[in-house]
C-alpha cells in the first residue's frame, strides 16, 4: 500500500477526498490528514508518505510553498499532486518547476483523481524496478572488486571500491559455504544443484541484513563446487554480544532451516586487513582439499584442521617422499610398506598433531604431481572425491588403513593420467551411451568396467561435453524420446519406459527442463 497524506484547509472538501474512492481498492492508504503546510511539514517529519495531495490556497504554509520546501530541502521525495480551485498557468508552471507530479482542479472528479493514482502506481512500480536494477548492478560491481581482492589479484582501485561500500574491521576471515554434494541425491542434476547455490546465496542475504554485501556468489568459478564466499568480520557478532563460533553456529543452522539443504562451513585463517583475504580465503581452499581426511563436521576451522602443536610437530620428509615416489610408480606392495613406514614415524615424532600437518603435506605433492601430468582438470577436486570413497565403514578419517586405500588409489590414478586415456575411452562411452541410454547406466559402473577413476572420468566429462555424465546421459535420453513423440503414435508412458524413465511424473519433469515444454504439448506443436 501507497502512504497518502491529504492536506487542506477546508474539512468538508477533506471528508469529500476520503469518501470519494476506495482508496484501498486502488493500492493506496491515508497514512494522515493536515489542515495547513505548517501541519504538512511535521507530520512527513515524522512519517514515510508516498503520495502527498495538497491545497495550492492555505493559511501559513500554501500548497506551492509547502512543495518547494520539500524540494529545495529534500524533505521527501514522495509524489505530489496539487489541487486548485484556480486555473491560472503561472500557478502550474511553478508547481511543474519542482517536480509537481500533477495538477488537479477543484471540484475534483472521480475519474480524474483515479487516472492520477494509476500513474502514481505507474510510476512507483517503474522506479522500484529501476531501483532493484541499479541495486543489482551495484552489487554486482562490488562483488566482482570483491572477488579480484579475495583471489588477491587486485589493485588499490579495488580495495578503494570495496572500503567504500563494505566496513571492514576487527579481525577477519574468509569462509566458503558450500553445498555437501556427498549428501546430496545422486539424482540431482547440475541445473538443480546450481538452483540450490542461488536459493542459498539469497538466504545468506537475506540473514545477513546490512551486511549481505560481504556475501558472494561462486567465488572459486569452479565446476563441481558449489559455493558462496563469506567475508566475516569480528564485529558481526560481538554487537550482539555473541562469540565468533555462536554467530557462525546460528547463521549455519538458519541457512540449513530454511534452505532444507546440507551446507557446510569451510572457516579461513583469521587476517588483520582486507587486503591480506587472499591468504585467509588459501587456507578455505587447503580445508576444501584436505575434507575427504577430516572427520565429518558442520563447520570447518582452519585454525583446528590444519595446525602445529605446540611442541613443534614437523613434517616425516624423507617418509613422504619415499611414499610419494611408490604412489607415482603405482607399487601397490611398496605403497602398504611405505605407509607403515610412514605412520611409524609420524607416531615417534609428532604423535596426532603431527599427523594432520604430514598428511595435508602429502596431499599438496600429489595434487602437484597430478597436475604436472594435466592440468585441464581439477585436481583438488579429484583428489577430495577419491579420498571420500577410499573411506570405508569403520575406518577412522586420517586412520592408516584409510590413507593406504587412498594411496593405492590415486596411484592407479595417476597411472591414468600417464596413459593419457581421455580420447579413446571418451569415444567409447559416448558410444556405449548412444547405444544402452535405456538402461541404468552410471559414471561408476562405466569407470569400472573401462579400468577409469570415476572422479578423472567425471572431469574429462564435463571439459569435453560441458556438462555432468548424469546430464548428458539425460539428455540424450529426452532426445530419443522427443524423436518417438514426433515419429510414432506410442502412448507417453511407454515413451518414457523405453528411454529408461520408470517413473511417469520425473520423466515429465526432465522433459520440461530440457525442451521447455510438456511431451503432449512438444507433440501437439510438432505437428502444426
Amino acid at each position: 500500500m501507497l502512504k497518502v497524506l491529504l492536506v487542506d484547509d477546508e474539512q468538508i472538501i477533506m471528508q469529500g477526498l476520503v469518501a470519494l474512492i476506495d482508496w484501498e481498492k486502488e493500492g493506496f492508504i491515508i497514512a494522515g490528514t493536515a489542515s495547513n503546510g505548517k501541519e504538512a511539514l511535521q507530520f512527513i517529519e515524522h512519517h514515510h508518505v508516498d503520495l502527498i495531495l495538497a491545497d495550492i490556497n492555505m493559511p501559513e504554509i500554501s500548497g506551492l510553498q509547502l512543495l518547494r520546501k520539500i524540494r529545495t530541502e529534500q524533505l521527501s521525495d514522495a509524489y505530489f499532486i496539487i489541487l486548485s480551485g484556480f486555473a491560472e498557468f503561472s500557478y502550474a508552471q511553478e508547481a511543474i518547476r519542482y517536480k509537481c507530479t500533477d495538477y488537479l482542479l477543484k471540484p475534483i472528479n472521480k475519474e480524474q483523481l483515479l487516472d492520477v493514482l494509476h500513474k502514481v502506481s505507474e510510476m512507483t512500480a517503474d522506479k522500484e524496478a529501476e531501483d532493484r536494477t541499479s541495486r543489482k548492478m551495484e552489487r554486482e560491481y562490488l562483488a566482482r572488486n570483491l572477488i579480484a581482492v579475495i583471489n588477491g589479484k587486485y589493485d588499490e582501485v579495488n580495495l578503494e571500491i570495496i572500503r567504500e561500500q563494505m566496513c571492514f574491521k576487527g579481525s577477519i576471515r574468509y569462509i566458503e559455504i558450500q553445498l555437501n554434494e556427498e549428501l546430496l541425491d545422486e539424482e540431482t542434476a547440475d541445473e538443480e544443484k546450481r538452483k540450490y547455490q542461488r536459493r542459498l546465496s539469497e538466504i545468506c542475504a537475506d540473514y545477513l541484513g546490512d551486511y549481505a554485501d560481504h556475501c558472494v556468489f561462486d567465488v572459486s568459478g569452479k565446476e563441481n563446487i558449489y559455493d558462496i564466499g563469506f567475508v566475516y568480520c569480528g564485529y558481526m557478532a560481538e554487537k550482539d554480544f555473541r562469540t565468533e563460533k555462536n554467530y557462525l553456529e546460528n547463521f549455519l543452522s538458519y541457512l540449513r532451516e530454511e534452505a532444507k539443504l546440507p551446507v557446510i562451513m569451510l572457516v579461513g585463517k583469521k587476517v588483520d586487513d582486507i587486503r591480506n583475504i587472499a591468504k585467509s580465503y588459501s587456507t578455505a581452499c587447503i580445508l576444501r582439499s584436505c575434507q575427504g581426511f577430516k572427520n565429518l563436521k558442520d563447520i570447518y576451522y582452519y585454525d583446528e584442521e590444519v595446525q602445529v602443536s605446540g611442541s613443534g610437530a614437523v613434517l616425516c620428509k624423507k617418509e613422504i617422499d619415499a611414499l610419494l615416489q611408490v604412489i607415482e610408480q603405482n607399487q601397490e606392495t611398496e605403497i602398504a610398506k611405505a605407509v607403515d613406514d610412514f605412520f611409524e614415524e609420524i607416531q615417534r615424532i609428532g604423535g596426532v598433531d603431527g599427523r594432520s600437518l604430514n598428511i595435508d603435506y602429502l596431499l599438496f605433492q600429489l595434487i602437484h604431481l597430478a597436475t604436472q601430468q594435466d592440468d585441464n582438470v581439477n585436481q583438488e577436486e579429484i583428489l577430495r572425491l577419491i579420498s571420500e570413497r577410499s573411506f570405508k565403514e569403520g575406518l577412522t578419517r586420517g586412520s592408516k588403513d584409510h590413507v593406504l586405500s587412498f594411496s593405492c588409489e590415486y596411484a592407479r590414478y595417476l597411472a591414468q593420467l600417464r596413459q593419457n586415456v581421455s580420447g579413446g575411452i571418451l569415444q567409447k562411452i559416448e558410444k556405449e551411451i548412444r547405444e544402452h541410454f535405456p538402461e541404468n547406466l552410471t559414471l561408476k559402473g562405466l569407470s569400472e568396467k573401462y579400468y577409469v577413476n570415476s572422479a578423472y572420468l567425471g572431469q574429462l566429462f564435463r571439459k569435453k561435453y560441458g556438462c555432468s555424465f548424469k546430464d548428458y546421459l539425460n539428455r540424450t535420453r529426452i532426445d530419443a524420446a522427443a524423436s518417438q513423440l514426433v515419429q510414432t503414435d506410442k502412448k507417453i508412458y511407454q515413451i518414457a519406459e523405453e528411454a529408461g524413465y520408470h517413473n511417469l511424473d520425473y520423466f515429465v519433469s526432465r522433459f520440461i527442463e530440457v525442451k521447455g515444454c510438456t511431451p503432449a504439448k512438444y507433440r501437439r506443436n510438432a505437428k502444426i
